[in-house]
């Protein structure tokens, strides 16, 4: 009975010494996201005794090739990303924040309009083609509430962060520019935010997950979601998250139609 038991206290350790990988969507510069998140690790490895390490990409299509081909153990993503990291992979959702995402864009033009001979020729800045609120969600909405298709009747450039999308309205690389509310608020630079303000807000929607590769077995999973839903206030302010909720991979059925359409 020692020995089994010695081998148990053996695999248990083992389990949890080996490393998981978070892969985090880079919304923002990998420098300010590892600011952010290894103090979240840092907080997750304390609390549950697993060996958590913060990874990111250079950009969101990076992330998305990372992610799809099953590189990361855990993974904070937008709900589209996790609508095919699921078909591609079972990642399956286990927390999120517990507030609703909704796409804005922005722009420095006053005299905005939804007007489609306003809009056409405009140029939109979008961080990634599959940013889920940022792009996909606005140009679901135009398309169905206004009847503008901005790929057809619009330039579009992806220009990788959130950050460099409102840059760019603010110097004048594009006329309009597509992010959320949480990297807009943490948006840095005064002089480039001062030029730029919202112009519209899309439908709110379930916001990113936080899901778990099939690998990982349930009971690493479940005490890295007990830690998310105690993470202490100060962690949470980091990461401009009021609390987690539990989720589950059923909640974002409902992101398949803005991609189908």
């Amino acid at each position: 009975m020692k020995k089994i038991a010695f081998l148990l206290v053996l695999f248990t350790i083992s389990t949890f010494a080996k490393e998981i990988t978070l892969g985090i969507v880079p919304q923002q510069s990998p420098l300010k996201l590892s600011k952010k998140w290894n103090q979240i690790t840092k907080y997750l490895q304390e609390e549950t005794g697993i060996n958590i390490v913060f990874k990111t990409e250079k950009s969101i299509p990076d992330f998305e090739r990372a992610l799809y081909s099953g590189t990361y153990d855990l993974a904070y993503m937008n709900p589209y990303h996790f609508i095919v990291a699921n078909k591609e992979q079972k990642y399956q959702a286990f927390t999120r924040a517990d507030k609703k995402i909704e796409g804005i864009l922005l722009s420095k033009d006053k005299n905005f309009s939804l007007d489609s001979t306003y809009l056409e020729g405009k140029t939109f800045l979008f961080p990634a083609p599959n940013a889920f609120a940022a792009t996909l969600l606005t140009k679901f909405e135009f398309r169905t509430l206004y009847n503008f298709d901005i790929d057809k009747k619009a330039k579009v450039l992806y220009v990788n962060s959130h950050d460099s999308v409102y840059k760019g309205v603010a110097r004048g690389v594009g006329d309009i520019g597509g992010g959320i509310v949480r990297t807009y608020n943490n948006f840095q630079d005064k002089n480039d935010k001062d030029k730029i303000f919202i112009i519209y807000k899309t439908k709110a929607y379930p916001s990113h997950p936080i899901a778990a590769h099939p690998r990982l077995d349930n009971e690493v999973v479940l005490k890295l979601q007990k830690a998310f839903l105690n993470m202490p206030d100060e962690l949470k302010k980091i990461l401009s998250i009021k609390n987690f909720i539990i989720t589950d991979s059923k909640e974002y059925e409902v992101i398949k139609k803005v991609k189908a359409n």
